[in-house]
């Protein structure tokens, strides 16, 4: 399905140890709210890039909020060189969410990640002050991920800003009950949110777009 359009523009963001990242900007195409919303995409070694994001960032820019993807380092237009665990990669999230700060007329973030981009948009959460909440679209909390992004772990669940987990049943890095004792553990307000029959990579593919953006609105609402 072609995602509907909405008018973007192309910027770039430097972070504090200079790596240059490629962003793109959805403007709103209708009311606008107070509230952007920053979207981490995949694991960069895996093929992740701002791309697999634009199809949710349109729907939300339809919707009326300010949407910002970008190419984390390593990535596309961006410079540097991506990492295997995403603990580099948490500077990237921190430098875009002050971008977005101090450059659109929005006074609150809502930080969203799919897949490995969870865990690294997780650990910037206590690093960003405008940040009111946080999306994360199929957490990787399982064994074998927990070897790259274990050290996320803490950081997500501790930061005390209210936290929506959305996942596939069928999800094959983390099973529903690793994912419900995660979301019990969280400090703050912390809820899930289960796709019937979805694995990890459906979930994170265009035809769960408007279902995700739809989750993402509704929680915003009760932000």
């Amino acid at each position: 399905m072609t995602p509907p359009r909405s008018a973007m523009e192309s910027c770039f963001v430097s972070t504090r140890d200079g790596v240059v990242l490629h962003a793109r900007l959805f403007k709103p195409t209708s009311a606008q709210f107070a509230t952007a919303v920053v979207l981490v995409h995949p694991y960069s070694k895996l093929g992740g890039c701002q791309v697999i994001m634009h199809g949710i960032a349109s729907r939300l820019s339809i919707k009326g909020f300010t949407a910002v993807t970008f190419d984390m380092r390593g990535v596309g237009r961006s410079t540097g060189k991506s990492s295997i665990t995403g603990i580099p990669e948490i500077e990237d999230v921190v430098a875009v969410c002050n971008w977005v700060s101090d450059n659109l007329p929005v006074n609150r973030i809502l930080l969203v990640g799919s897949s490995a981009g969870a865990p690294i948009a997780g650990s910037a959460l206590d690093h960003l002050e405008k940040v009111v909440g946080y999306v994360s679209i199929g957490y990787p909390f399982g064994l074998a991920a927990s070897f790259l992004f274990g050290k996320h772990y803490k950081p997500t669940l501790k930061a005390r800003k209210p936290k929506l987990f959305i996942m596939g049943s069928a999800d094959w890095f983390t099973s529903v009950r690793q994912l419900k004792s995660k979301v019990k553990s969280c400090d703050g307000r912390a809820e899930m949110h289960l796709i019937q029959g979805a694995g990890h990579f459906e979930v994170e593919g265009p035809a769960f777009d408007s279902v995700m953006v739809n989750l993402i609105v509704e929680f915003h609402e009760t932000l």
